[in-house]
């Protein structure tokens, strides 16, 4: 999953930055209110942290006029600001919570995934046929065998190809939501780490979940007749618009 995080402050944004990104969530960190503002409203994000007292475009304008373009991404206010009208103001301008500084890491990360585990946003446990997860304890199993994985290999798995089961994803948009805005590799880099998602989650299995859609990317689905049905579906609708799902040619496994 992805988070932004809007924080002028340099030393409790790395915090952050490098603190969410050991909980398997893919970061981008803005550091004034209006690049804070301009990334909100063009990247997908699944939740965004935001300060109040920031440079250029203060935290209650960039979340006014975020709830303004009807994005319902959920927004935890993380501030210094201790009284209560602050409260107050920001959870009535559509904040979904409000931590105080100085805070408990822990206690904001239980916050986020408070947040996420919202209706469509973040389930406790996902599964794709005998593929199982365990998100609170982030355990994979397969017909029950555990599947050790790297960080980066369950945020692939469990934040992208699982919550969009079913449906073809793109390089691009794998690349934009598993790595961050920083990231300056090219999307070849994600044919990399399906390799090894397959070495480990295919590999030994009579029937293979991880499949490439040609000419468009890869897709985690359970039986290879249900996966004509992809060709008619949409791909997640950002960065997919020119994409033609009906000419799709789907090769199980390759």
């Amino acid at each position: 999953m992805r988070i932004l995080v809007v924080e002028d402050e340099p030393k409790i944004g790395r915090v952050l930055l490098e603190g969410l990104e050991a909980e398997q969530f893919a970061v981008d960190l803005a550091v004034d209110g209006e690049s804070g503002l301009e990334l909100a409203t063009q990247v997908e994000y699944d939740a965004i942290i935001l300060d109040l007292n920031l440079p250029r475009l203060d935290g209650f304008t960039v979340l006014q006029r975020i709830r303004k373009q009807r994005l319902q991404v959920p927004v935890l206010i993380l501030s210094a600001r201790a009284d209560a009208a602050d409260r107050v103001r920001g959870l009535n301008m559509g904040a979904d919570d409000y931590l105080r500084k100085p805070f408990s890491f822990d206690e904001l990360v239980a916050r986020v995934h408070a947040l996420l585990r919202r209706p469509h946003q973040l389930l406790d446990s996902l599964s794709v046929a005998d593929l199982e997860i365990d998100r609170i304890r982030h355990v994979v199993t397969r017909a029950g065998k555990p599947i050790p994985l790297t960080q980066r290999e369950y945020a692939l798995l469990v934040e992208y190809l699982m919550r969009n089961a079913g449906r073809p994803v793109t390089r691009t948009m794998v690349v934009e939501h598993v790595w961050n805005l920083g990231f300056e590799g090219l999307t070849n880099i994600v044919d990399v780490y399906i390799n090894y998602l397959r070495g480990k989650v295919d590999s030994g299995f009579n029937k293979n979940l991880i499949h490439t859609v040609r000419g468009i990317g890869y897709v985690l689905a359970d039986h290879d007749a249900d996966m004509a049905a992809t060709a008619q579906c949409s791909v997640p609708a950002h960065g997919a618009a020119d994409l033609d799902l009906r000419s799709a040619q789907l090769v199980a496994g390759a």
